[in-house]
């Protein structure tokens, strides 16, 4: 793409690190297979949990370094209704940010009810979300290179 400079990575993970184990397996998936898809490895951008995912991602495309953003992160529901909001702005934010720049941003944000499930999750091959993110980033920023041809 003509307006990533040379010499930077196509692509950027924004990671909340609430869960810093979770964190660190949902970014491995992520660079996986960004690196499979013979991609540089991304810059990795840490905030310290989901709902801050939305201005990261906004941050980071309007940088115009970045074909797409992977966000990553998660969510395990709690005994109040924090999971609820946090869950749906970090959707809802991440999205508007995608509609607004043109920057594909993916959510790869688990919203689980346990750490069962989370690892479950993160764990590789058909259920990897970090690698699921990195894939649908690739995606919407390849259909949009190949519409600006």
């Amino acid at each position: 793409m003509s307006d990533v400079p040379l010499g930077t990575p196509f692509f950027a993970i924004a990671v909340g690190r609430f869960y810093t184990d979770l964190a660190e397996r949902l970014v491995a998936g992520a660079q996986r297979a960004f690196t499979e898809a013979g991609h540089e490895p991304a810059d990795v951008h840490e905030v310290p949990g989901a709902f801050e995912l939305p201005l990261a991602a906004r941050y980071l495309a309007d940088t115009g370094r970045y074909a797409g953003v992977a966000c990553l992160g998660a969510v395990i529901r709690g005994e109040t209704d924090h999971y609820d909001y946090v869950c749906a702005e970090a959707a809802r934010g991440i999205q508007e940010v995608q509609l607004r720049t043109g920057v594909p941003c993916s959510f790869g944000v688990l919203t689980v009810e346990n750490m069962e499930q989370a690892l479950a999750r993160t764990g590789g091959g058909k259920r990897d979300q970090g690698a699921h993110a990195a894939e649908a980033v690739m995606a919407l920023a390849g259909l949009r290179r190949a519409l600006r041809s």
